[in-house]
């Protein structure tokens, strides 16, 4: 499934949904299946700078996609960081680096979210996106 497929099908979930109380929980359902970051990366070198939460992010390659694991210790948060990783998880950098991330807008989630959390979605995509540039240039590398 490609990521725009991944968002397609993430703004059809969502439009199940018509009030906004009943979209959180359906995010902070998500954020409670996410694969959690283990342990010992919940330091301060995973932590993303922006947040008001916190949220901690850490990402391998694996045969030349990117894979991330993550938490936050805000619910809503872990469920944002939830729908980032599932549509930009197990791609290659370039698929991520290139990315629209249009779902955000579709599923009205930047307009519902307040100035603090929009600022931390920024810092959350950011973060993911420096690490697909860095995988990148380490894969040119080898």
């Amino acid at each position: 499934m490609t990521i725009n497929e991944t968002q397609d099908l993430i703004i059809e979930e969502f439009s199940e949904f018509e009030d906004w109380l009943d979209k959180y929980e359906y995010l902070i359902g998500l954020g409670k299946d996410m694969p959690i970051i283990e342990e010992q990366y919940k330091t301060s070198d995973y932590l993303i700078n922006g947040c008001q939460s916190k949220v901690w992010v850490y990402a391998t390659v694996e045969n030349g996609l990117v894979k991330y694991s993550a938490d936050s210790d805000a619910i809503i948060t872990k469920g944002i960081i939830s729908l980032l990783i599932r549509v930009l998880s197990g791609r290659t950098p370039d698929e991520i680096i290139n990315s629209e991330l249009y779902f955000i807008e579709k599923i009205g989630l930047r307009e519902n979210l307040s100035p603090t959390r929009a600022n931390g979605l920024l810092a959350m995509i950011k973060q993911i996106k420096l690490y697909a540039i860095a995988y990148r240039e380490k894969l040119k590398k080898s």
